[in-house]
Formats: structure tokens, sequence, C-alpha cells
């Protein structure tokens, strides 16, 4: 850590806390709305909740990043959550949970995630030099998958059976401290002023969509992005159904849903880690598409083989396969996006790449309420498989070329 600096030691430590407390939250308000309701609707709804602030204010977002302080932004954004937290548990203390108070805690936590997720991704080439992006975005994707899923999801099971009330003050406590380890790093975190009167906002973010869609590999990227996004929303938004509680096809408790996410979480992390290394082996290309395609073909094993014992190595293999995949995307975006665009750009990105998903996810309730779970997973992994396309056919003439002469996928982009 110490080669990246000491302002990424704070980043990175913030960003451990606050995905430990994303983890607890994403895993345990599924896990608590099935104790509320077993309707599949209302349960993806929870996870719908999650992701439509992506829809409605990515842009924004990443034209502020480009105008304001980015480090502010992302501690003001972990304040937000720490105290919508805090009162929903509250509340919660009052006899007063219910659906619809976890469904706008979800909300509410996760407009804050917009503004913290997208400066910090930006603020991240501000911090490192260029040329250890890939290893700065492994190791916070590593931290994000154990805080998700290989110390948060376990702890959300336990929370859930044992205090309900926990899984609200427990993140609220670690976006806090996230919050204030941020002020320890040192530098300037605005965007460098470019000298031209100040815009309207919807400018900028008119820049930033004609910028991506001008790039024709990013737009590939994003459109792929966006279409496993939202199959894969669609497909986890209903799993819990599959595989807990009485009369589910594995039965598994919640604690035992939680390890799960804990298996997914330990293959991530070693995917995020060990990503640089593997794309200097078989190429960034190769390896990008080899991952999508592997992870939308596991999709199918819960449906072919419901047992506890296929389901937890094919965790481990999602996470693998997912974890590298995102650290070569990001790092890309990261190279390819002039400093001044990033903000905005990363916005229209994420928006295109994340804004269907909670249309998936509530897709995912309906077409599981009307013709069955097996339906909405066999049919989001046909999507996924289709959705590698696109990729698979831009980067297809440096894919087949000798392993010694493809370079980082920026660089295949920049060629062609």
């Amino acid at each position: 850590m110490s080669r990246l600096g000491a302002s990424f030691g704070f980043l990175w430590s913030s960003a451990a806390l606050s995905n430990l407390a994303d983890g607890v939250l994403k895993v345990g308000a599924p896990l608590l709305a099935v104790t509320l309701t077993r309707s599949p609707v209302q349960v993806a709804l929870v996870g719908a909740a999650a992701t439509v602030p992506w829809l409605l204010l990515a842009l924004h977002a990443g034209a502020l990043a480009d105008r304001l302080d980015r480090r502010r932004i992302m501690v003001l954004a972990n304040t937000a959550r720490a105290a919508v937290l805090a009162v929903t548990a509250l509340l919660g203390l009052l006899g007063l949970l219910n659906l619809w108070l976890l469904l706008a805690a979800v909300l509410l936590a996760g407009v804050a995630e917009v503004f913290a997720d997208l400066a910090a991704q930006s603020v991240l080439p501000m911090t490192v030099p260029a040329a250890r992006l890939t290893a700065a975005n492994g190791r916070v994707q590593s931290a994000q998958m154990i805080g998700n899923d290989f110390v948060g999801a376990p702890l959300a099971g336990v929370l859930v059976t044992l205090a309900p009330v926990a899984l609200f003050y427990g993140p609220a406590a670690l976006y806090g401290v996230a919050g204030l380890l941020l002020l320890g790093m040192r530098g300037t975190f605005r965007p460098a002023p470019t000298g031209e009167p100040r815009r309207p906002i919807r400018q900028d973010i008119a820049e930033a969509m004609r910028y991506l869609w001008s790039q024709h590999f990013l737009r590939t990227l994003a459109v792929s992005a966006g279409l496993l996004n939202f199959a894969n929303a669609a497909y986890f938004a209903v799993l819990v159904l599959w595989t807990v509680g009485p009369g589910s096809a594995m039965e598994l408790t919640p604690s035992a849903y939680g390890l799960m996410l804990t298996v997914f979480a330990a293959g991530a992390v070693a995917g995020s880690m060990f990503s640089e290394r593997a794309a200097g082996l078989v190429g960034e290309g190769r390896l990008l598409v080899g991952c999508w395609l592997t992870s939308a073909l596991l999709l199918t094993v819960p449906v072919l083989a419901p047992t506890p014992w296929t389901l937890y190595p094919t965790a481990l293999l999602w996470g693998v396969t997912g974890g590298a995949a995102n650290v070569l995307v990001i790092s890309t975006r990261q190279r390819l996006i002039p400093a001044e665009l990033l903000g905005r750009v990363n916005a229209a990105y994420r928006l295109i790449g994340m804004g269907g998903m909670p249309a998936g996810a509530a897709l995912g309730g309906v077409v599981a309420e009307f013709a069955g779970l097996p339906a909405v997973f066999l049919g989001a992994a046909a999507v996924c498989v289709g959705a590698v396309m696109p990729v698979w056919r831009a980067l297809s003439r440096r894919i087949s070329s000798p392993l010694t002469s493809e370079g980082t996928l920026s660089d295949i982009s920049r060629s062609r």
C-alpha cells in the first residue's frame, strides 16, 4: 500500500469500511424483506430501490464530481448515509419497521451511494500515478468484495436472525467512520478549472454523453455492461427465494445464504488481486471476454443442479470472473477518459451500465410470479451470453493475434 501513497491508504481504508456497510445492507435488506413478505414482486422491489437512484441521478452526480471537490462529495455522502440509517434504526426500535420503511431506507442510502461512488472512481486517478491504476483498482475492488460479501454477507445473515435493528445501526457507524477517514487525504481533489465560463449543468452532461457515444469501444463496453447488469439484477433479485427458507429449492438458512456470498467474495478478492497478473499472461481482451462468458454460463448451474454442493463452487467462480472483469473495465475507463470529463463520462457510462438494473430487478419479480423462478434464471443466462458478443466482436481481431502482441484494453480500443 505504501507504494501507492498515504492518500490512497486513507481512500482505501474508507472504501473498506463503507463497502462493509454496503455489504451488510445489500445482503441484509432482502433477507429482512423475506421475513416481512414472500411475494417475489415485493422482495424484488428492495433490489430495485437500491439501484433506481443510478437511473435518476447518475448524470447530475457525475457533473458535480467534475465541478466540486470530489473528496468533499464523498464525505457528505457518507455522512448522509449514516444519518438515514441511524434514523431508520431508531424507528425500528420504536416498533415501526415494515417493508415500506425498509424500502425508503434502501432508496435514500442508494441516493447517497451514487454520489459517493462516482466521486470515488473520479478521485482515484488524482491519488495514484496512471501506471498504477490497475493495481490500485485491484486493491479497491478487493476491499469492496471483502466488505460487501466476505464479511458483510455472513454478518448480515447473523444480524437479521438475531437483531434486525442492528442491520441499520452497524452500517450507520461504519459510514460515519468512513467519512472521517477521508479527511486524512492530502492534496487538491477538485478538477482543474478549464478557464471557460461556467455553463449550465445540462450542457456539461450533454458534452459527456456526446463524448461517450463518439468512442466506439467505450460505447460497446457500456451497452454490454448494461445488458449484463440488467440480466443479473433480475437473477439475483429473486435468487434468495430459490435458495432460502422452507419450500425453496435448496432450503438454506439465512446464515447459509450469507456463507454463499462469502464464498463469492473470496473468489472476487482473488480475481481482483490477480487480474493484473492474469492480464499480463493472456491479454486484457481475452481475460475480459473469458470472464464475462464464463460468468454468464454459470448462471444456469443453480437451476440444473440445485444443491449447496454446486452452489458454493459456482459462487466462487462468479466472484473470480466478476472481480477480474470489474478491475479491467474500471481501469480502462480511467485511462481512456480525459481527466476533466472523468466524473461526467463515468456517470454516463454507469447510467447505461446500471440504469437498467431497477427494471431488471422488477422484471425478475414479475416473471418469477407468473412463469416461475427457473424462467428468470435461464432467461438471464441467455441475455448475458448475448451481451458478451459485441465486446467479443470488437476485440476479435486482437484476441486472435499472438499473446505477446496484445496490449491493454485501452491500447486495443485506440488501435481500432
